[in-house]
């Protein structure tokens, strides 16, 4: 699989990332019930089909992503590259708050390498810039561990291009990890110049949206997602916009997968990858079939026809939404 280099880092990132989002269980913010053998055996799956880097995060199930990824990488730490975060810790019911403070940052940093079971974290990142007036004081202590052998690179999530330069006074930012996907592009009107610009890597999330764009979606799931689910709640699961982004995936992205022999959600990754900013896209997966067919999106080449096809579809979809 490709690799890019990621920011101003030693690390080269496969074009396809394991997200660990949805396999933390159930949390306010979780994807529903898991099951912890499947969870395991689709990061054995991902790293098996070329795949060299997971991301995860403590507040996924408050530690439970971060403990099913460690027992999964258990024997072949050295060929796996481990990105986590800091920053978000329960709020007492069952979601999380932000807290940025330098004590929080060092015992989240050291459960984390605990629950990991592993001496150094390769990308830590800030989950969140909240409270914003705290960023710096996280940022400090992140690479006071990087000094110190327990980090390799630091990196931020969900960070403006104004509070990426305002941590960046203090130390090089190696990465940030925003949102991004076809139907989701604002990062291209400013955090992507800047990143381009200034050497800091890209790893963006949800490349399909949630499952939006993974031709899975239809009025029968969406009407049955089960309780803990944060897609529930979710205005891409509900009315108008979910019969418009079903016409969209069946009208445009199956289409345009069937030429290339994969599914919709194969071409909405590789949509993503086509600006080579993008160092690599996160792609969550929750068994083994999914992240095998998530990896294939690494091979998959849009041609000229197929973007101006999507971008056609984007803009006739974009008439029917909320």
């Amino acid at each position: 699989m490709e690799k890019r280099k990621l920011g101003n880092s030693d690390l080269s990132l496969t074009v396809v990332g394991f997200g660990s989002w949805a396999i933390g269980g159930p949390w306010k913010m979780g994807w529903g019930p898991t099951d912890d053998k499947e969870s395991e055996a689709a990061i054995k799956s991902a790293l098996d089909n070329g795949i060299n880097w997971i991301d995860t995060a403590p507040v996924y199930g408050f530690g439970h992503s971060e403990e099913v990824v460690g027992r999964a990488i258990k024997g072949r730490r050295d060929k796996v590259i481990i990105a986590t975060k800091c920053g978000l810790v329960p709020d007492g019911e069952g979601g999380a708050k932000g807290q940025l403070k330098r004590q929080s940052v060092r015992q989240e940093l050291e459960d984390s390498l605990r629950r990991l079971g592993t001496d150094v974290i390769d990308l830590y990142q800030i989950h969140w810039p909240n409270p914003e007036e705290d960023i710096e004081e996280a940022w400090t202590e992140m690479n006071k561990a990087k000094e110190e052998g327990l980090v390799r690179w630091c990196g931020v999530s969900n960070f403006s291009v104004e509070q990426m330069k305002k941590v960046s006074k203090i130390a090089p930012v190696t990465s940030d990890q925003p949102p991004y996907s076809m139907l989701r592009t604002a990062i291209e009107e400013d955090i992507m110049p800047w990143c381009g610009e200034h050497n800091v890597g890209l790893v963006t999330y949800a490349p399909m949206l949630s499952g939006v764009l993974t031709g899975k979606q239809t009025h029968e799931r969406a009407k049955n997602l089960p309780e803990g689910d944060f897609r529930r709640n979710n205005k891409e699961w509900k009315e108008p916009n979910l019969s418009a982004n079903i016409d969209f995936v069946e009208n445009v992205l199956r289409p345009i997968g069937k030429k290339h022999g994969v599914e919709p959600g194969q071409v909405a990754i590789a949509w993503v990858l086509k600006d080579k900013r993008v160092t690599s896209a996160i792609v969550g997966g929750r068994n083994p079939a999914q992240a095998k067919n998530n990896a294939k999106a690494a091979g998959v080449s849009l041609d000229a026809d197929d973007l101006g096809a999507i971008a056609e579809g984007i803009r006739l979809r974009a008439a029917k939404v909320e």
